[in-house]
């Protein structure tokens, strides 16, 4: 990049460096008004000596704790807030008023109905809509009718439909309108047949059916029931060629044509009644209609006129014109083509399907059951949002239920009289290109009532309208003094429009950028504008550049533990400044001596000394981080143990060289062991026990005081072991000798009456069994021998 366009570049805010960072820092704002747009949290420092040398215009926006870091008070930072405002508040209608019956006017169902918005740039406004179901709410209901002739039997049956729908929806409001059309095709070939003779009676010779039509208004909304029923009566049934129908035509006239149907503002139901298919968008080409649906309305002598000229609407369009005209749709169609509809009524918002009979003999209960779907589920839709505005929603419905996002617009099972509240939050990105207040519209579908809300942006600090123009602060009044920085004027540059465009590089102001005469201009952490160092921007917000050659920074002091300055200090100019009790150049000696105490209070056990809060052990065979440590000495109670003998007992190995060697303690003599220091009674304290010569213990502590002396405490009482007691070992080895022998006596006298008996009970058994038991020898055989002859027969 040339270094002319890197110049401006960072005049202008658009600095390589300065793209990173958070959103206020890579705003690069050089005015408060472009800060404050550039997110909700950033704030513009007013104090016009709040920047030091080097720093550029931008570094006044950032955030509003940063800024105080960088030592700009509260009351020099600029942060607008927005607001709510709620302008028009009647109060929900509670069911009827006084007993008196209300106009739709006066009936409210919806609150708020106006408020006004301040938006701030990237701050939600937050506001409750609330939306209750009144009661005796009137109702405007147009059924369109197919009138092929498939529909023959089915318009016998919606002859009475008038007075009986009537009667019916009486229950629910007693303000109940009807009306009626219907509809055939596009009176054009292929659609129709358009021989004179088809064209009169488009059914066969022995059917009487009325001329093919597009559209028909047959009767605008009326409360007279039977008038209704008089002129369906008289309507006949018609023909045309294909399948599918021109129902969308009918849709769209009778959704725009207000004036002629007669629709009020109050709830608006069309019952579109078919056994067939819908021709689209597209569809007329088959006609050579090419001319998109104008969606609007064309109705002369409540006839469709221009069926042959337009093309049929799209899905899309009729969407959005029966939204705008708060309509919602029921489709009674046959079974055949229920699901042909039901993907139709999942693209229209507020809409319902029923299934119709083949001789529409249900269509009252199918119209009630719609309408009470219908009815209880509230859906939130809103207007076109100006661009860099967006809405969410949060309800809160019966029952606790909260939902969020798509589901966040819509509550259901709402009954008459149940109340629910919708949360609402407003985002503004930025200011519109105008800067002019935008108006949008929430409502509910199928609802002509509407919340209007005002959104007023932003765009500037209060502070601007105090701006001086032609400040003489601003290099001869080349800029106005704003907010606590100079805005120049066209052509003008520098942090105090010093300098003209057409000036930005010179060699004679490049050397006002040179430290010490030096070739690096602004210490390359910088740029020359107008011989003045404006310093780079760090990705990082919190680490700057600054001093008049942008020789200095707030990062490359010395680190400790990977922590700028150990974490115990600042850094100025690439030099630490350390806190308290700190020192060194990376702030990592702390000169703190708590953490070198031992147990014994000692500093470093008094076998080291403390360097920067860690002990340095003087003796070797001492380590650890106070000292305490010897892993080759013995232990305490070990080492002293010949001592204490012979000073308190007179015996032990040392009892020949005592008063040369044990002399180093004091010694104190307690009768008992319990009568011994206890833990609590001296800083540091090692309680002994251990054995003589006798193989007897005896009890003393060892203590070292503060002042280096050694104290010992010896219990004169010693435990020695008992001898063992003969007599009673005797008697319990023989005792358990006799009742051993007994036990196995016991057992053996045990088994053998066990066995005896089984032996005798084997016995009985044998002899049951023997065969000589029936007075016979069994190996007798009688020599007499018997012969009987055949044929004697007694006589």
């Amino acid at each position: 990049m040339d270094v002319r366009l890197l110049l401006i570049s960072v005049l202008l805010g658009l600095s390589r460096a300065q793209l990173d960072g958070n959103e206020c820092t890579k705003a690069s704002a050089q005015s408060c008004g472009e800060c404050i747009q550039a997110g909700e949290k950033c704030g513009w420092c007013t104090d016009e000596d709040f920047l030091k040398q080097g720093e550029q215009k931008s570094t006044r926006c950032d955030e509003i704790e940063a800024l105080i870091k960088k030592g700009c008070s509260k009351a020099s930072i600029e942060d607008p807030r927005g607001t709510v405002t709620v302008n028009k508040n009647q109060s929900l209608t509670d069911r009827t008023k006084d007993g008196v019956k209300l106009k739709p006017d006066q009936i409210t169902q919806i609150q708020p109905q106006k408020l006004t918005l301040d938006l701030r740039s990237g701050e939600a406004q937050t506001f409750n809509l609330t939306f209750k179901r009144a009661e005796d709410y009137p109702i405007d209901l147009y059924y369109l009718m197919d009138l092929s002739y498939s529909m023959k039997d089915d318009l016998e049956n919606v002859k009475n439909l008038g007075t009986d729908l009537m009667f019916e929806m009486q229950k629910i409001t007693s303000d109940f309108r009807i009306g009626f059309g219907s509809f055939v095709e596009k009176t054009v070939m292929p659609y129709i047949s358009t021989t004179p003779a088809k064209l009169l009676n488009p059914c066969t010779s022995d059917q009487n059916c009325t001329s093919p039509f597009s559209y028909k208004n047959v009767l605008s909304l009326t409360a007279d029931g039977s008038q209704f029923n008089n002129l369906v009566s008289k309507q006949q049934i018609s023909g045309n060629l294909d399948s599918p129908e021109g129902g969308f035509d009918a849709i769209m006239q009778v959704t725009v044509c207000a004036n002629q149907i007669g629709w009020r503002n109050v709830t608006r139901l069309l019952v579109f009644s078919t056994d067939a298919g819908f021709h689209f968008a597209g569809d007329g080409k088959l006609g050579g209609i090419v001319l998109p649906n104008d969606g609007k309305c064309h109705l002369q002598e409540n006839m469709y006129t221009m069926s042959h000229y337009y093309d049929y609407p799209s899905i899309a369009h009729l969407v959005q014109k029966l939204s705008e005209n708060n309509i919602q749709t029921i489709f009674a169609v046959t079974e055949e083509f229920q699901p042909v509809y039901q993907e139709l009524k999942n693209l229209i918002p507020k809409s319902a399907v029923g299934t119709l009979s083949s001789d529409s003999g249900n269509v009252i209960k199918l119209i009630i059951d719609a309408y009470n779907s219908l009815s209880s589920e509230i859906i939130l839709e809103n207007s076109r949002l100006p661009e860099g505005v967006s809405i969410s929603y949060i309800s809160h419905c019966k029952n606790g239920v909260s939902e969020k996002g798509e589901n966040g617009r819509k509550c259901s099972n709402i009954s008459i009289g149940d109340q629910v509240t919708f949360e609402v939050a407003v985002t503004a990105k930025g200011c519109p290109s105008n800067g002019k207040s935008e108006t949008i519209k929430i409502k509910p579908l199928g609802f002509t009532e509407e919340v209007e809300i005002v959104l007023n942006f932003i765009c500037e600090c209060e502070c601007h309208e105090d701006g001086i123009p032609n400040s003489p602060a601003c290099h001869f009044g080349n800029g106005t003094l704003e907010c606590g920085a100079c805005r120049c004027n066209e052509g003008r540059i520098g942090r105090v429009c010093e300098c003209s465009k057409d000036e930005v590089r010179t060699e004679d102001l490049d050397a006002n950028c040179r430290m010490d005469n030096g070739t690096d201009i602004c210490s390359n952490n910088g740029d020359c504008v107008c011989g003045t160092c404006e310093c780079k921007k760090r990705d990082n917000p919190e680490e700057r550049y600054s001093g008049k050659f942008c020789e200095c920074d707030n990062f490359n002091c010395d680190r400790s533990n990977n922590k700028l300055c150990g974490g115990h200090g600042r850094c100025e100019c690439r030099k630490c400044i350390c806190d308290a009790n700190y020192t060194g150049s990376a702030c990592d000696c702390s000169l703190d001596t708590s953490t070198c105490l031992a147990s014994n209070k000692q500093i470093c056990n008094g076998r080291g000394t403390c360097e920067c809060g860690v002990c340095k052990c003087t003796d070797s065979k001492f380590q650890g981080p106070t000292c305490e440590i010897c892993p080759t000495c013995p232990g305490v109670c070990t080492e002293h143990k010949d001592c204490v003998q012979c000073r308190a007992f007179g015996t032990g190995d040392k009892k020949d060289t005592c008063e040369k060697e044990c002399s180093y303690f004091s010694l104190i003599i307690k009768k008992k062991k319990e009568e011994l220091p206890q833990p609590n009674d001296q800083p540091y304290i090692n309680h002994c026990k251990e054995r003589d010569a006798n193989d007897c213990w005896f009890f003393f502590t060892y203590a070292t005081k503060n002042d280096s002396t050694v104290e010992v405490h010896v219990a004169e009482e010693l435990e020695c072991p008992s001898g063992p007691d003969i007599i009673p070992i005797v008697a319990g080895v023989v005792a358990g000798i006799v009742l051993i022998g007994l036990a196995l006596l016991l057992i053996w006298k045990l088994l053998m009456i066990i066995h005896d008996r089984r032996e005798f009970a084997k016995f009985e058994k044998e002899k049951m069994n023997a065969k000589w038991d029936a007075g016979e020898n069994p190996i007798y055989k009688s020599a007499v021998t018997t012969v009987v002859n055949p044929k004697y027969e007694g006589k």
